[in-house]
């Protein structure tokens, strides 16, 4: 396959028609090749308007949703990220492109260590792959940017907090099959501002448990 052609029908037949028209966005999605986080049988695959099988059940986000994740929290070269769920590596590594430094929080071994490997097979430095549940064990530390790959019923509290004032989280809300993404800035100490995005599905984040329904 004609690999440069792939990526170029993604971009333009996929990508831009969900509102991704930044220029630095679309440049970056040449710099940071996708192909090279999948193995060699998804290559062809990897320029689809679809998720990917990863490992241990986890399927990738599509391409335009990593997109237009990046456009909407606009990471600057000052900027500390923090991305909830690992997914390929692909994500966190855009947005390093982007950022001072990225930290990914992965509950899933086998995820953690597949994203871990590619962020080092493409060289890039200023990302820590890091073991475990972001959700149950949020830490002192502050963040400009929050990216959560997976879905959640709610947004903690406690995941709020950790964003410095200016800062942004990206975070798909709702069950499905109706779900919405939405951008909640913090104003200032104690005001948070939530946009909705657009209407979309992905998997629930992989560390949280489904709320019981069990009644008596």
């Amino acid at each position: 396959m004609n690999i440069e052609q792939a990526r170029f029908n993604m971009i333009e037949q996929q990508i831009r028609p969900t509102n991704v028209s930044v220029p630095e966005v679309l440049e970056l999605l040449g710099i940071v090749k996708r192909e090279n986080f999948f193995p060699a049988e998804q290559i062809s695959l990897a320029f689809m308007d679809t998720g990917l099988p990863l490992v241990a059940g986890v399927v990738s986000l599509s391409p335009k949703l990593e997109a237009r994740i990046v456009q909407e929290v606009a990471a600057k070269k000052t900027d500390s990220v923090l991305v909830i769920g690992a997914d390929s590596g692909y994500l966190a590594a855009l947005l390093a492109h982007q950022a001072r430094h990225v930290t990914v929080m992965e509950a899933i071994p086998e995820v953690k260590n597949l994203a871990q490997s590619n962020i080092a097979k493409n060289g890039i430095t200023n990302i820590d792959v890091q073991w475990g549940d972001a959700l149950q064990s949020a830490g002192f530390a502050t963040f400009d940017v929050i990216v959560v790959t997976g879905s959640l019923e709610s947004v903690p509290e406690s995941l709020q907090a950790q964003l410095n004032v200016g800062g942004r989280l990206f975070v798909v809300v709702g069950k499905a099959p109706v779900m919405t993404a939405q951008l909640i800035s913090r104003e200032s100490e104690l005001f948070f501002n939530t946009k909705s995005l657009f209407e979309t599905s992905v998997p629930t984040l992989s560390q949280v448990i489904p709320a019981s329904t069990f009644t008596l």
